[in-house]
């Protein structure tokens, strides 16, 4: 059996986008919530199987993945994602690039040469890579106009990935994928009237105009925090909101965080624009947390360890 694997965000359909396009194949759809990175553990792998995993750490997916490679299944591995140890195995191919302005659809994107260069500018700007999208969209002469388009396709991709649980989301990922793979290009997206694209951008809206309506419940020079309630509309917004709020100040550290019905947060980190590094590394100090530099999450992080939270990332980026 084939199995694609693959984060239920911009950079995860997208980078699955296009290798589909470029070597169509039937495969067992595995995805989810952004939030939903091990994902290989609750597969039941064989020796005649065959993988593709993108954009999920391989960090938290360390004993399953040598798991499936101890059995004999084949798998192609690509991600940004914190990475200690790869495995040195033949039926083992590994792209892992952790540079904090790259992701998994740019490196799918080098390896095929560019052939769907347009989806793979707006997987960088649904990331959030927006001075890295700017400079490639530039590259290959696309208008500011054009630009915008591609930027706005990416946000609005990533924004259906953010949710506790998939009904929280307008498309469930995998469908978002499936739709999505009818167009060799982006800008045909944004043309279709009956496309995802136009639902997601009134839906986006709505939450955001709601989102930026919120005061910082903390702000320094160094760091803002700003509080959602525990709602859909909070947790879907949650993400995009946080890069809304870096690119709006980069030399700021923002966080959001979502509470959940228990009482916890679900946080969302962005490092300042101007220093790229070390949200991932704040993050995984608290249980549940990871990410990269750039960006980082804590699931479930309870309410007394909030201003812990927010002294150490004070402190990091004084």
């Amino acid at each position: 059996m084939d199995y694609d694997v693959f984060n239920g965000d911009a950079d995860g359909i997208i980078a699955l986008l296009q290798l589909r396009l470029a070597s169509p194949k039937s495969a067992t759809l595995v995805t989810g919530v952004k939030r939903d990175i091990q994902l290989l553990q609750p597969l039941a792998i064989t020796a005649d199987d065959s993988l593709t995993v993108l954009d999920i750490s391989m960090n938290r997916n360390q004993d399953a993945l040598e798991k499936a490679l101890n059995i004999g299944a084949k798998v192609f591995y690509a991600d940004h994602h914190k990475a200690d140890r790869i495995p040195q195995r033949d039926n083992l191919t590994a792209h892992i690039d952790l540079d904090a302005n790259t992701c998994t659809a740019l490196i799918i994107d080098q390896l095929l040469n560019g052939r769907f260069h347009h989806w793979a500018i707006a997987a960088a700007y649904g990331d959030n890579l927006i001075a890295k999208a700017d400079r490639l969209a530039r590259d290959v002469g696309l208008t500011a106009g054009q630009s915008e388009q591609l930027k706005q396709l990416g946000t609005l991709i990533n924004y259906n990935g953010y949710g506790s649980q998939v009904e929280d989301l307008h498309f469930h990922p995998a469908e978002l994928f499936k739709e999505l793979l009818a167009y060799d290009d982006p800008f045909a997206v944004i043309a279709d009237q009956t496309s995802p694209f136009h639902q997601l951008k009134s839906a986006y809206q709505v939450d955001m105009d709601k989102a930026m309506s919120m005061a910082p419940t903390h702000q320094t020079k160094q760091f803002a925090l700003y509080r959602l309630a525990d709602c859909a509309a909070s947790r879907r917004i949650s993400g995009v909101f946080g890069n809304e709020l870096a690119n709006q100040t980069p030399s700021r550290a923002h966080a959001v965080l979502t509470e959940n019905s228990d009482g916890t947060f679900v946080v969302s980190l962005r490092a300042p624009l101007a220093n790229k590094q070390g949200a991932g590394e704040l993050c995984a100090q608290f249980e549940t947390g990871g990410g990269r530099a750039a960006a980082g999450g804590i699931n479930c992080l309870p309410a007394q360890q909030v201003e812990a939270f927010i002294q150490k990332v004070e402190s990091y980026y004084a």
